[in-house]
């Protein structure tokens, strides 16, 4: 079926019509902050202590707009007899977000999880090349980082928790000092074993019963009879 003529023009009529008889708001920035979703990209937050300077994020992104110095240091044997180990000490961790498109590359592909998004867009310069913005300006942005949202009530607890809580019973357990009240399974073990009626007069003992015996075998009473040497039994 062939469109109507001027079908079209009478829908965009209608939708104007519409919104002409609504009232028009104005938010007041930035008296009024806007109320943003909570995946808003605004930009990067730098958490330094998880950065091991691996490189990654500066290579896997797309505009070349992270910079990153770092120069290496001499660790000491943790232990008397170890090897003396090398790590990254970063120097500088800078990103340019006059070139930075907002891939989110360099958050997703951090193995230690340094960098993260934040709401914060309050950042225009006057002169571009002040967009270029250092690790300290970077690690106040990590404050204004949301909290991750809540699990749901059935899934799974993360490893990385269940492997700090028991590590921390275990050194718990190590501190605390040596009761000597009975253990929580002896006691258990305890209450689960039958009790003899009161009316049963019969005793029982842990000792073992004396084996009857054998044929040949000398009782407390009779020597036990010596055996033939072999080579007599034929002289007698």
């Amino acid at each position: 079926m062939a469109p109507i003529p001027g079908s079209g023009l009478a829908k965009g009529l209608a939708v104007t019509l519409r919104t002409m008889t609504k009232k028009s708001v104005t938010a007041q920035y930035p008296d009024a902050q806007p109320d943003l979703p909570p995946r808003t990209r605004g930009v990067i937050g730098l958490f330094e202590e998880n950065c091991t300077v691996c490189m990654l994020c500066a290579r896997e992104c797309p505009d070349w707009c992270i910079y990153i110095d770092s120069h290496k240091e001499t660790v000491p044997a943790a232990t008397p007899g170890g090897r003396e180990r090398s790590r990254n000490v970063l120097d500088r961790f800078a990103i340019d977000f006059s070139l930075c498109m907002y891939c989110g590359i360099c958050i997703e592909v951090c193995p230690f999880d340094a960098l993260f998004w934040s709401p914060e867009f309050e950042y225009a310069e006057t002169d571009i090349r002040d967009l270029t913005h250092e690790r300290d300006k970077l690690r106040e942005w990590m404050w204004t980082v949301p909290a991750p949202p809540a699990l749901d009530p059935g899934a799974e607890e993360p490893k990385e928790l269940a492997t700090a809580r028991k590590t921390a019973d275990k050194l718990a357990a190590q501190q605390a000092p040596p009761s000597t009240e009975p253990h929580a399974d002896e006691q258990a073990r305890a209450a689960e074993q039958p009790t003899r009626p009161q009316g049963d007069s019969k005793q029982q003992t842990d000792q073992p019963k004396p084996d009857r015996p054998k044929p040949g075998d000398a009782t407390p009473d009779q020597p036990r009879p010596e055996q033939p040497k072999p080579g007599q039994e034929g002289s007698e």
